[in-house]
């Protein structure tokens, strides 16, 4: 195999391996845990919005709701380092609610 030039595609593509590579790596648990608070916040994300939906007659305030819902997950990110991954699928279930509704 040939190695690659110093270019700045080389150069991405190396940091995408060792960010990806240093993700992977590590106690089983610690990807499990991380997988896992991924789905429950994407699981809790698709519950809300379909909740606020039903019970708020504004769509507008149910979105609000939902990003205020982020902004204290990121206040409360140097507390838990956990958060990331919940957060990360709650905003995921929430673009994608927005995608489905067409708005």
């Amino acid at each position: 195999m040939l190695s690659l030039q110093r270019t700045r595609l080389a150069g991405l593509q190396r940091r995408v391996g060792n960010t990806l590579s240093s993700g992977l790596s590590g106690p089983w648990w610690k990807r499990s845990v991380s997988l896992l608070s991924l789905l429950f916040g994407f699981f809790i994300g698709s519950s809300l919005t379909v909740h606020l939906a039903e019970s708020v007659t504004y769509r507008t305030f149910s979105g609000l709701y939902c990003l205020i819902a982020s902004e204290f997950l990121v206040l409360m990110r140097p507390k838990w380092r956990g958060l990331d991954n919940f957060r990360l699928g709650f905003v995921y279930a929430i673009v994608l609610e927005a995608f489905k509704v067409g708005s």
